[in-house]
């Protein structure tokens, strides 16, 4: 009895000393904790989504990946699940659960080692938002501690809330709905009984029960949920049955970015990482740009067409590699190390028959490709030369041939090769800058190289407009003649000679400048530059936006040896589609957080929508030709401006206004002079869109190293690159107008389908006058073959009667005044 006594005196004892040892700790520890306040408003890290203007997802950025989800939308299968297998007494303790911290110690006292830690899921939510994973006797009481005080302040859904967004459930996904979508590709409400109890069982052991990486382990651990749910009661007989029946269906999803642009993204993520530095991965940033998905997704179709007609214009080079001799599952391990590049997916020959051939793809199915599709394949010797036309299958490809398949919208394959020669494709909106599609090569894949942004690449002769641009707004006109004859440059310094020619050798003699334009006759851009000055037209080109730097100092600017990007270009290009401001291209229209209220809208310069009077406009004009050389614009590492913002997003904002750079005339006279290269002269291949508004203007590069066209109506304007990363020939019978052109037609054919016409508005100041098309003077009544040209109402020519015979001597070409009565050089 004494004994007895003894042993229940003892055991109160040591009750008090553990409540008294607790007691001691709670208040020497307590200070030190954080506050469980903090849960109600824990921001949890969200990745970066990129979305098109109309909110396709374009991209994700972030090392975690993670979807929020509220407790309501938790399906219940799933909380008892998860009951079940981590904390089953979850309804009933205070925090923690006494029988499996006495577990937990038994463990401890046998091994001398934290084995398990007896934690609740309160536990571990005090552990996942506020402790690190040391195993120590201290942080385990400091978690059991913070355990309680949740306990008091949050209610049991807020705790499971909490705990199913934090967790880590394996391949970077953080959260129930993230592994839901990482492991079904779909959201968890959609989910199977036996589909939940897997996710329930991973927070365990993430990478031990990953069904991708265990999947036996896995069906192990979901079998075991399952029964306990059993167990308990919390699911019927025929139900566990079935979830034991099903089997293991969990395979990789990334979430799928529903537009493709990676080069958009890409750009979007650097302003972004620009803006919020690191933060920009974690705060659940939504960005909207200005892109919308139908022209994004014809801008890629357009570019990767174009560039594949261009390559089988030039042959085949054969296949990537060979590997004959090899089993099927060898040839697909191969396979299984090539990636689709630019939509072309990786294929080996296994079959070659009279009507074309058989191919192994990466999901190991044989497929047909056609006869008709090879045809093209003529063997590749250089650029200008290929060899003989295949007459048949086995001319083309041979057995163990890996090779590159596109394909069709009917399933049908279509025998392609990734091609050599690379592209970009920068389309703007003139009237705000808004980038409206962008390509910056055939696959980001193959090369995250943006050349629409990085490539400096010389403008050929889709430079010319700056140049007459130059001159219209210094006097000349379009009426003006200029000979295009012979020239030669001897250095002063050296016995180097410079003799410019045209493109084709030939010489038209005293020529108006319209038709020198859009005929593109280098010989008289040379001399119109030398006539305004080179120095003065540098000056002039950086108010669109160029860099000086950029523009060489000399007359070889005249036929485009300026170094410059396709968004440049398109920038320039928009000040004449625009009726003469200067906007800056955009990418971010605005950005959400992760609670979807609006923290930047874009405001940019955007060309008004009521007109300056014409004496403002001319006031404007006069104090800018009054001052000095314009400054240099700043150079831009993506060429891509930050838009003006508001501090407050939610408060009314000013629009911001863009700035007039040139007259308003020149730029409608530009346009008329610029719908000629497409009514006549190199982009006459434009004329199959059917439409009356289209002004462009190709350029070629020496040796055709670089193909360009430029070209725009009223609501967009786009600028083609194509050429080698490593400048080399595109071939002999290459240019602007048969490489660059046709991509060019593609994208703005389908952008203005069903779209009005819509020329720009005359303003006010123009005349149009007839002329007689030998002097460029106005005609006299009965003159032959006089024709209708614009002029502004002080650059007038004058009249035929009024030229004084004495002046007939040919000089150099000067603004329309009356004492220039023929404009030659």
């Amino acid at each position: 009895m004494r004994l007895l006594k003894f042993f229940a005196w003892s055991c109160v004892a040591i009750f008090c000393g553990l409540l008294l040892s607790l007691s001691g700790a709670f208040l020497y520890l307590s200070p030190s904790l954080p506050s469980v306040d903090s849960l109600r408003s824990i921001q949890l890290q969200i990745p970066l989504r990129v979305f098109s203007s109309d909110g396709k997802l374009i991209a994700e950025f972030g090392e975690m990946r993670r979807s929020p989800i509220e407790f309501k939308d938790i399906p219940p299968d799933f909380i008892n699940a998860l009951l079940a297998a981590e904390d089953d007494n979850f309804e009933h303790h205070y925090g923690v659960d006494p029988s499996s911290l006495m577990r937990a110690a038994t463990q401890i006292l046998k091994s001398g080692q934290i084995q398990t830690g007896g934690s609740t899921i309160t536990m571990q939510v005090a552990k996942n938002y506020f402790l690190t994973n040391e195993r120590s006797f201290s942080r385990k009481i400091n978690e059991i501690l913070l355990a309680l005080q949740i306990e008091r302040e949050l209610s049991k859904n807020e705790i499971l809330e909490l705990y199913v967004n934090k967790i880590y459930l394996g391949q970077r996904a953080y959260g129930i709905e993230a592994a839901s979508q990482v492991y079904y590709g779909k959201p968890i409400g959609e989910l199977t009984l036996s589909q939940l109890a897997m996710i329930a069982g991973l927070p365990k052991a993430p990478s031990r029960y990953n069904p991708l990486v265990n999947p036996t382990r896995a069906k192990e651990r979901r079998d075991w949920i399952l029964g306990r749910l059993h167990l308990l009661g919390k699911i019927d007989e025929q139900r566990y049955q079935e979830a034991l029946a099903e089997p293991v269906n969990a395979s990789y999803h990334v979430a799928a970015p529903e537009l493709a642009a990676p080069y958009i993204a890409e750009m979007a993520r650097a302003e972004m990482v620009g803006r919020y530095g690191s933060d920009a991965y974690t705060e659940g940033f939504n960005v909207y740009t200005t892109v919308p998905s139908n022209l994004q997704e014809t801008a890629n179709s357009a570019l990767r067409s174009g560039l594949l007609s261009y390559d089988q214009r030039h042959g085949y080079r054969g296949p990537e590699s060979r590997l004959p001799g090899m089993t099927k599952e060898t040839w697909l391990a191969e396979l299984a190390k090539k990636s689709q590049l630019g939509g072309l997916e990786p294929a080996i020959v296994t079959q070659v028959e009279k009507s074309g051939i058989l191919v192994l793809t990466r999901d190991g199915k044989e497929e047909a490709v056609n006869w008709e599709s090879m045809k093209w394949a003529r063997p590749f010797l250089n650029t200008n030369s290929m060899g003989p036309r295949p007459k048949q299958p086995s001319d083309v490809a041979q057995v163990g041939d890996l090779i590159r398949v596109q394909r069709q919208e009917d399933g049908s394959l279509n025998f392609v090769q990734m091609p050599a020669a690379q592209g970009a494709l920068v389309s703007l909106d003139p009237k705000n800058g808004a980038i409206l599609a962008l390509v910056g090569g055939f696959s980001f894949e193959q090369s995250n190289y943006n050349r629409a942004i990085q490539a400096k690449r010389q403008p050929g002769s889709s430079f010319k407009p700056f140049v007459y641009s130059a001159a219209l707004d210094k006097g000349y006109t379009a009426a003006t003649l200029v000979n295009d004859a012979p020239i030669v440059f001897a250095s002063s310094n050296t016995d180097e000679v410079w003799r410019p020619k045209n493109d084709n050798n030939t010489f038209l003699g005293p020529i108006r400048l319209r038709v020198a334009l859009y005929k593109s006759r280098n010989l008289v851009s040379i001399r119109l530059l030398q006539a305004i000055g080179v120095e003065y037209a540098r000056n002039y080109a950086t108010k669109f936006g160029f860099n000086k730097q950029d523009l060489p100092p000399n007359l070889s600017l005249a036929l485009g040896t300026a170094d410059l990007t396709p968004m440049e270009v398109a920038g320039g290009w928009s000040v004449f589609a625009n009726g003469g401001y200067k906007t800056e291209p955009y990418l971010i229209q605005k950005i959400d957080d992760r609670h979807g209220k609006t923290v930047f809208t874009a405001n940019p310069p955007t060309v008004p929508s009521v007109e300056q009077t014409e004496d403002e406009q001319l006031q404007e004009l006069a104090q800018d030709s009054a001052g000095q050389a314009a400054p240099e614009a700043p150079a831009l590492e993506t060429d891509v401006a930050a838009p003006t913002e508001a501090t407050d997003p939610q408060a009314p904002v000013e629009p911001a206004v863009a700035k007039r750079i040139i007259d308003a005339r020149t730029a409608y006279i530009m346009t008329s002079m610029l719908q000629d290269v497409i009514k006549r002269g190199t982009g006459r291949r434009a004329l199959a869109l059917g439409r009356d508004d289209l002004s462009g203007k190709t350029g070629t590069t020496n040796e055709s190293k670089d193909s360009w066209f430029s070209g725009y109506n009223a609501d967009y304007v786009t600028t083609v690159w194509t050429g080698f990363d490593q400048p080399e020939s595109l071939g002999r019978h290459e240019f602007g107008g048969t490489v660059a052109l046709p991509i060019w037609m593609k994208y703005m054919g389908a952008a203005l389908k069903d779209k009005p016409s819509n020329p720009p508005k005359e303003p006010p100041g123009i005349l149009t006058l007839r002329i007689d098309p030998f002097s460029g003077r106005t005609a006299s009544p009965g003159t032959p073959g006089a024709y209708f040209e614009l002029f502004k109402n002080e650059d007038t020519p004058p009249s035929m009667g009024e030229i004084d015979p004495n002046l007939g001597v040919p000089g150099s070409p000067l603004p329309a005044d009356d004492s220039a009565p023929i404009d030659l050089f």
